[in-house]
């Protein structure tokens, strides 16, 4: 009798030590490593009634709070599904730390989960200015009363003088934090630092829901977006250091489709803007063009590409002529069986994007344009591009426009060797000095 209670004592205290050893909750911390840089994540997992919850922080992009959709934990295999983002993360628990992959944007990515907080890698970057800075470099906070959120971000002025000419700078796609950082660069505190150095006012500041702007970002579209930008100019027009007369917009990327979504509504408001690897073309053109420049430069062969972009195409073409979200879901399922890539090829931004023609906002503006490219950029290629965004000004009659195609460099309008993304964290530069140069000297002659 007594060996038999002292059995089930025995087995009761080992089921209790596993149940100790099995739980999962609180931050777990890995690492993905590529391109010559190290992008953090963090899943921060809870226990719920009904099993387990968790967000996902992406700290070197800004990005915080991502609710994950299902969190899954059963025979020491977790998985974690963030479908706004199309992620999905699995991996298994051998003592104390995961073992597993992240799955995004149709890659797949080895990567460790442990309890032990990763610090920050410490890349090598030239450009990057050391305070203190011989400016004014201030900490400000606007709101957006259109969405009823606060912006943050950074307002940088010339010591000596007034009445500045001032650019607004509008970041790609992605959460990006005020310096749009990413790949280990800052570009846009090194497009700031140049042209404060050079007499012009900038207000940079963080995406909604990033870093310390609140809203939601997930469920935010190109539009959006925009509205944040009205609220910068309107917050702009109440310093009376900076001249309202010469306020303008700087937009890379997706910020080059913001810019003029904004300055074709706000014609009295913006006086000029700058496109640094604006769209021309819509979306689905621009996606197509991008899977296969990447891909040519990744070393598939010609057949694999011909493949995918006959692939790609049909989702595109489906999206393009939708108007409801849920026939679009359904007629895709055939074709995107993969729930994580249905829910990130349709959501609310990329619905939008994939269906916008930036020709529509460039037709209307009328105010001075500067539209700048790399001709080894493979994420928006530059004849294409170039070519509509100035037929489309042209055509309505802005005679203000300057097109200029920098050889050599790539997206982020670094000089590079091919082009190709894996590039961006490997190299030193952050921006060529060309473009920094030829930004400054045309924002300066528009404001003389």
């Amino acid at each position: 009798m007594k060996m038999k209670k002292v059995t089930a004592l025995m087995i009761t205290l080992l089921v209790a030590a596993t149940a100790i050893g099995q739980d999962i909750t609180g931050s777990w911390y890995g690492a993905l490593k590529a391109s010559g840089t190290q992008l953090r994540i963090v899943f921060n997992i809870s226990k719920t009634d009904n099993g387990y919850r968790s967000t996902m922080d992406s700290p070197d992009q800004g990005a915080y709070g991502i609710e994950a959709n299902t969190t899954t934990f059963d025979q020491s295999k977790l998985k974690i599904e963030v479908a706004k983002i199309g992620l999905v993360y699995s991996g298994e628990l051998k003592d104390t730390v995961f073992t597993g992959t992240l799955m995004q944007g149709g890659m797949t990515i080895n990567m460790v989960l442990s309890k032990t907080k990763i610090e920050k890698v410490v890349t090598v970057r030239p450009q990057e200015p050391k305070k203190p800075y011989p400016y004014r470099s201030e900490e400000v906070k606007f709101r957006n009363e259109t969405a009823g959120i606060e912006l943050a971000g950074t307002l940088t002025m010339p010591t000596n003088g007034a009445h500045f000419p001032v650019v607004v700078l509008i970041s790609g796609s992605g959460p990006q934090n005020r310096d749009e950082e990413l790949m280990g660069h800052k570009p846009f505190l090194i497009l700031s630092d140049y042209l404060t150095r050079n007499g012009i006012a900038v207000l940079r500041f963080d995406d909604r829901g990033t870093a310390q702007s609140t809203g939601n970002f997930q469920t935010a579209t190109s539009d959006d977006f925009a509205t944040d930008v009205e609220a910068a100019i309107a917050y702009l027009k109440t310093r009376n250091e900076l001249n309202n007369n010469q306020i303008g917009l700087i937009g890379h990327s997706e910020g080059g489709i913001i810019a003029p979504l904004v300055a074709a509504k706000l014609k009295k408001d913006v006086h000029f803007i700058v496109l640094m690897a604006g769209t021309g073309v819509p979306g689905s053109q621009v996606l197509l063009k991008q899977q296969e420049l990447i891909a040519r430069a990744s070393g598939l062969a010609e057949a694999q590409i011909e493949q995918n972009r006959a692939a790609n195409a049909k989702v595109f073409d489906i999206i393009t002529r939708s108007e409801n979200v849920e026939k679009m879901r359904a007629d895709l399922a055939g074709l995107i069986p993969n729930q994580s890539q249905l829910d990130q090829i349709t959501s609310p931004w990329m619905v939008h994007f994939i269906q916008y023609d930036p020709v529509t906002a460039l037709r209307k503006v009328s105010c001075p344009v500067l539209a700048l490219n790399g001709s080894l950029d493979l994420q928006v290629a530059p004849k294409e591009n170039l070519e509509a965004i100035q037929e489309a000004l042209t055509k309505s009659g802005n005679k203000q426009v300057t097109i200029h195609e920098f050889p050599g460099l790539n997206h982020l309008f670094q000089e590079c060797s091919t082009g190709s993304p894996d590039e961006y964290g490997k190299i030193e530069q952050t921006i060529s000095p060309k473009v920094l140069d030829t930004i400054a000297q045309w924002i300066l002659s528009q404001t003389k």
